[in-house]
């Protein structure tokens, strides 16, 4: 019970948790490990139905506690676009990163500065079918059944028209954290999953995935 799968494709994403969760003595494991190829279609109308969706699609396929997320980032001067679409935020198809980031800044091109903007993370952990079939394991599992939610962490700053930074991913090049001068892509490890949205979230739901695989 002291495993954890992590539930998405994206590397970069599978870096952070790995770092975020390093000392909870659970055992991480990823998709490619155990040859699980999952896409899960991202229809849902929030981060929280999103990263539910997920949790639950890999939980189910693999039969091991799951945990998703689902992130965006949320520009004032867009009306909190791209939002949901961030990993989708462009007219190319099969875009990159770079793509969308540019896209992002073209389209802020005739707004006024500064660009404020946050990134927002949803976290949600499931629970497989198989372990709740599991009468002893059940009883112990409906004690935590509340404790079940998603976990949202939320990182304040703003969008600079320059990328800066070689670290990250996404957007994290040209959003700049006010107060440290930095953008996301100029952090250390150990500044990023202190200071993060992701880190926000994961260090919310900690004490329950402790709970959840001893």
């Amino acid at each position: 019970m002291n495993k954890l799968l992590i539930a998405t494709n994206n590397k970069g994403k599978v870096k952070e948790l790995q770092y975020l969760l390093r000392d909870t003595g659970i055992e991480l494991v990823t998709p490619s490990q155990i040859n699980l190829e999952l896409d899960v279609i991202e229809d849902g109308k929030t981060y929280a139905e999103n990263a539910t969706k997920k949790a639950l699609t890999f939980a189910n396929s693999s039969g091991m506690i799951s945990l998703a997320d689902d992130s965006g980032l949320e520009v004032d001067a867009l009306d909190g676009a791209p939002g949901l679409y961030s990993a989708r935020y462009s007219p190319k198809p099969n875009a990159t990163d770079k793509d969308r980031r540019l896209y992002l800044l073209q389209n802020l091109q005739d707004k006024f500065r500064p660009w404020t903007a946050r990134f927002h993370a949803t976290i949600a952990i499931a629970i497989p079918d198989s372990l709740w079939s599991q009468s002893a394991r059940r009883l112990e599992l409906q004690e935590l059944a509340s404790a079940l939610q998603i976990f949202e962490g939320i990182c304040e700053g703003e969008i600079i028209p320059e990328e800066r930074g070689t670290g990250g991913f996404g957007y994290d090049p040209i959003f700049l954290l006010s107060e440290l001068g930095k953008t996301m892509a100029e952090l250390s490890m150990e500044e990023k999953n202190r200071l993060s949205h992701r880190a926000r979230a994961v260090m919310k739901a900690k004490p329950i995935l402790r709970e959840l695989t001893e």
